[in-house]
């Protein structure tokens, strides 16, 4: 079954790992990113992430608006090509959203 894990490693990193697809997301899943809040520097790892869908997008999308919300500096590390090409099919540029 297809699961989708948040590993705290300390207050500014954090490592990602499974399926960010709709199966595993669901509206409840915003409510575990309070960490936005902080307005500190937040560095997200999604290197463990397996497989993507526009349900992943859509939570990549939505990290940027509350950074951008809370002024916090959103680092996005090993974004799997999949979430990159389903932005760049969407007419968004991940990349140029966090710089």
């Amino acid at each position: 079954m297809p699961s989708f894990n948040i590993n705290k490693q300390n207050d500014e990193n954090y490592f990602i790992e499974g399926d960010l697809t709709f199966f595993t997301l669901n509206k409840n899943t915003m409510k575990l990113f309070g960490f936005f809040k902080s307005g500190k520097k937040i560095n997200i790892d999604l290197g463990g992430v397996n497989s993507a869908d526009s349900a992943g997008l859509a939570l990549i999308v939505e990290w940027i608006k509350q950074s951008k919300l809370y002024g916090t500096q959103l680092v996005l590390k090993n974004i799997p090509q999949q979430l990159l090409t389903l932005a760049n099919l969407s007419g968004l540029d991940i990349e140029k959203e966090i710089s």
